[in-house]
């Protein structure tokens, strides 16, 4: 079992912080959506803290149910991230950034979870939040294709167009090219958990 808790900084792990799309960038890039009537996709990575690689040396005890029979003492070298690991969101990160910089996208200047891919007239633009794929394109073609490869790279969950991004109800007219956004879900839990759902 990998015990994160014993892991020190220096000696087990460098870096934790893991980078997310700013609020503010996936509000631009839907307006642009909005107005320009593209595409608004939504991919899910499953089991993202997985896709790492584990820079530094660190060893863990055999899992409980795969112990080497006569082999109890021996420990295991990883060399793919797991969860619990402090630098597990960090190297999920880096390993996406690096594949998806593979696949011609070209990382934003302002934030490092705003990829963008241009072939022709086509336009891509990529939004990671963590293991949240928000893709915004003007050519289903190329949706398509960008979809097939990601599913080539990495285990995901095509959930189909964009209802919700993190935790934010997406609302459109596409016939009116409008675009509206509500936290009603989010407000709701709030007034649950201070017992004022009921409150007029």
């Amino acid at each position: 079992m990998a015990k994160g808790y014993t892991q020190r900084p220096g000696v087990d792990f460098e870096e934790t912080y893991l980078p997310v799309a700013m609020a503010k960038s996936i509000r631009i890039l839907l307006t642009i959506a909005a107005w320009y009537d593209y595409e608004i996709w939504q991919m899910d990575v499953k089991i993202a803290f997985l896709n790492g690689y584990v820079e530094e040396v660190i060893f863990m005890d055999q899992p409980e149910g795969f112990t080497a029979i006569g082999e109890e003492q021996k420990v295991c070298r990883l060399q793919w991230s797991i969860y619990d690991l402090k630098q597990a969101s960090r190297s999920w990160n880096t390993h996406f950034d690096e594949v998806v910089r593979g696949y011609n996208f070209i990382k934003n200047d302002y934030d490092p979870c705003i990829y963008k891919k241009i072939s022709g007239s086509s336009i891509a633009y990529l939004v990671l939040y963590v293991d949240d794929i928000l893709l915004i394109e003007n050519d289903v073609k190329m949706l398509g294709d960008i979809k097939a490869w990601l599913s080539t790279q990495f285990s995901m969950k095509d959930t189909g167009e964009s209802s919700y991004i993190i935790g934010i109800k997406i609302y459109r007219d596409r016939s009116r090219r409008m675009l509206g956004l509500t936290q009603s879900s989010y407000i709701e839990k709030v007034l649950k958990r201070f017992k004022m759902d009921h409150s007029k």
